[in-house]
């Protein structure tokens, strides 16, 4: 039978999908399954609802030639080939569909389950749809399938066939199925809940130090953890927890925790009893009284003495400028702003008389200059300001720009000049702040306090990497108000890219280094894996591996 070696896939999503394999570098004649058996969790929440639901679809199947596979929300496959003959079966198996394959567009291209699980809906791949050849011969159907309280995607479903055994009617009757498994994960969740529940009531009996329950989108507080516990403080207990073993056990561990509010207590976790699933924390009371909630950077930023010239550095969006004017308001002073990246429009000449004004008026007035992005200024403006900051009668001067560390040449100098520094840290390594950052930016957007973002809706904007920092956080925050003006702000409020955390686990400054070597790399490449790959001077494999690890997406 003749085979096209490049088929044009004819439908839009198809097209899309083949772009995204391209850019992975992934070739058509070359699969790239991984195979991580020791990953499946055969007896976790997804592959527990759907195993009836397996049985019954193998028995309707009996030995049709037609196989149901079972992926998870890493699209790993957990239940491999239900059903079906033997033939089938081989072929699959022989291609990487067994227990731990994982089928990620970017190692297996096209496919009903790789792109099923890229676009979140359900989607039919037939014969030369698929982007690699060696899977050309099938026709398959895939369904997302979602859990019904978290609306978080829990895995897909898939039926395959041979091409030439190809129906319509699988569609509808995989969908089914998979509403079938969303039912059973529904009525699971009642009952966790229930049993977390009443984990928590016994836990808290008679207890006046703060308790906590956390579960799958579940919180369970006593009023003392509810007034110890921000919702930052959540997630960094999830990650503390998420080493215990999941069927409970009874495995008692302590550990201390530094939380959002600066203060660091000592806990018991341990995971609940099995169909709980969920963790218990139990915090030991403090000997002294607990510290009020420290003022984060971007609030309150670190003190400079009047009358030195200081450096305010950090990347854009940082909140360099808003730094200088609470330095100014905090010492009772007026602020008399030159912008430095307007030098190269006006002129050096123009804008050193621009200078030369704005210094005498922020003398007399006994105020602070402040010369903002002070980095971009011609060498002759930046000799001609470094000259002033020497100068005995100067006035009071805050310059900002990028951290003193990461300056050549002029602006170097200019630093060097400034024997006071406050450095800002990108908002993604001040997830801590997040909360008292989004409730700031909420009233100063004048919502009159009618609106609360929920913990829920916190810890989805907490996991972002804020490329934007502060003034993309306020764009986001602006937005939602734009559409919400009272209640409660959950995840489906928030725009679109921002519902659904990608969080990255704790880092340590190697990790985080490495991640943005690779974020930017990838960057550089147009997403492209295999140039990324050699730009990087590793393998593609081990970019895979070290993109999973980091939890980096394209």
């Amino acid at each position: 039978m003749h085979r096209s070696a490049t088929p044009s896939p004819p439908r839009p999503e198809i097209a899309l999908s083949w772009q995204r394999s391209r850019m992975s570098g992934l070739s058509p004649s070359t699969p790239a399954v991984r195979v991580d058996p020791d990953a499946v969790d055969t007896g976790g929440r997804l592959a527990t609802a759907a195993r009836p639901v397996l049985a019954e679809l193998a028995e309707h199947l009996g030995d049709l030639a037609f196989c149901v596979v079972l992926a998870d929300r890493a699209s790993r496959i957990v239940a491999p080939t239900v059903g079906g003959n033997g033939g089938l079966r081989t072929l699959l198996e022989g291609l990487g569909v067994v227990a731990g394959g994982v089928f990620l567009e970017e190692t297996t291209g096209t496919n009903s389950i790789a792109t099923v699980h890229e676009v979140r809906r359900g989607l039919a791949v037939h014969g030369d749809e698929h982007y690699l050849e060696p899977f050309r011969q099938f026709s398959c159907y895939g369904h997302p399938i979602t859990h019904p309280v978290t609306r978080r995607l829990e895995g897909v479903l898939d039926i395959t066939c041979l091409r030439r055994d190809d129906s319509p009617l699988l569609g509808p009757f995989l969908a089914k199925a998979a509403r079938d498994v969303e039912e059973r994960l529904l009525r699971s969740a009642r009952v966790t809940e229930q049993r977390l529940l009443a984990a928590f009531q016994v836990a808290s009996a008679g207890r006046r130090g703060p308790v906590l329950v956390l579960g799958e989108g579940v919180v369970l507080a006593n009023p003392a953890a509810a007034e110890l516990l921000d919702p930052v403080d959540h997630l960094r207990l999830r990650e503390l927890a998420a080493g215990l073993p999941r069927r409970g056990g009874g495995e008692c561990r302590t550990a201390d925790v530094t939380l959002s509010s600066g203060c660091t207590r000592a806990v018991r976790f341990r995971a609940l009893d099995a169909g709980a699933e969920g963790a218990l924390f139990e915090f030991d009371e403090p000997d002294a009284p607990r510290r009020g909630f420290a003022r984060p950077s971007s609030v309150r930023p670190p003190e400079a003495a009047p009358g030195s010239p200081v450096w305010i550095g950090g990347a854009p969006g940082t909140g360099r400028t808003a730094a200088a004017h609470r330095l100014a308001a905090d010492a009772g002073a007026g602020v008399v702003t030159l912008d430095g990246s307007e030098a190269a429009a006006y002129g050096a000449a123009g804008w050193l008389a621009a200078l030369g004004e704005a210094a005498r008026t922020a003398r007399t007035g006994g105020d602070l200059l402040l010369v903002e992005e002070a980095h971009l200024l011609p060498d002759v403006c930046a000799v001609r300001l470094r000259r002033l900051l020497e100068r005995p009668d100067r006035p009071w001067t805050a310059l900002t720009g990028p951290p003193a560390r990461e300056l050549t040449g002029g602006s170097a100098a200019l630093a060097a000049g400034c024997p006071e520094r406050i450095g800002l840290r990108p908002l993604r390594e001040r997830a801590e702040e997040l909360p008292t950052l989004v409730q700031a930016m909420t009233r100063d957007a004048g919502s009159g306090g009618l609106v609360r973002f929920t913990p829920a809706a916190l810890a989805a904007l907490a996991g972002h990497p804020w490329p934007g920092n502060l003034r993309e956080l306020d764009t986001v925050v602006r937005a939602v108000l734009e559409r919400r003006s009272a209640g409660d702000v959950t995840p489906g409020d928030l725009p679109d890219g921002y519902r659904v955390s990608p969080r990255l686990p704790a880092m340590t400054p190697l990790e985080r280094a490495e991640h943005d070597a690779i974020t930017a790399a990838l960057s550089a490449c147009g997403g492209n894996k295999l140039r990324t790959a050699r730009q990087l001077g590793i393998s593609r494999t081990t970019l895979y591996n070290r993109m999973r690890v980091l939890r980096i997406t394209v």
